[in-house]
């Protein structure tokens, strides 16, 4: 099951004993600040977390798996996201 909106904003309710509606608000402007710096193209560094960065990918030759059929993909930007060394102790519980 994934982790929400919801799931984060009653976290934080919880945790700093905060209104309900004021934790949502806040988990709504920290996704918005981290929205605006990525729309921008700047690399948003949470510490202890991880980078999300922001590639150029360039115009390259595709092919629709449904049909076979080949086309040209055009450039756009993808967000990646590289977790910190501490975050990939965690989760592999080093």
């Amino acid at each position: 099951m994934a982790l929400t909106k919801r799931d984060i904003s009653e976290k934080v309710c919880m945790d700093l004993e905060l209104p309900k509606n004021e934790s949502v608000e806040i988990v709504e402007s920290l996704l918005e600040i981290i929205k605006s710096s990525l729309e921008s193209g700047e690399d948003v560094l949470v510490s202890g977390f991880g980078k999300f960065c922001v590639k150029e990918k360039n115009e390259r030759k595709g092919r629709n798996p449904a049909t076979g059929e080949s086309l040209i993909l055009q450039p756009r930007r993808v967000v990646t996201f590289k977790c910190s060394g501490k975050l990939r102790e965690k989760v592999n519980g080093n």
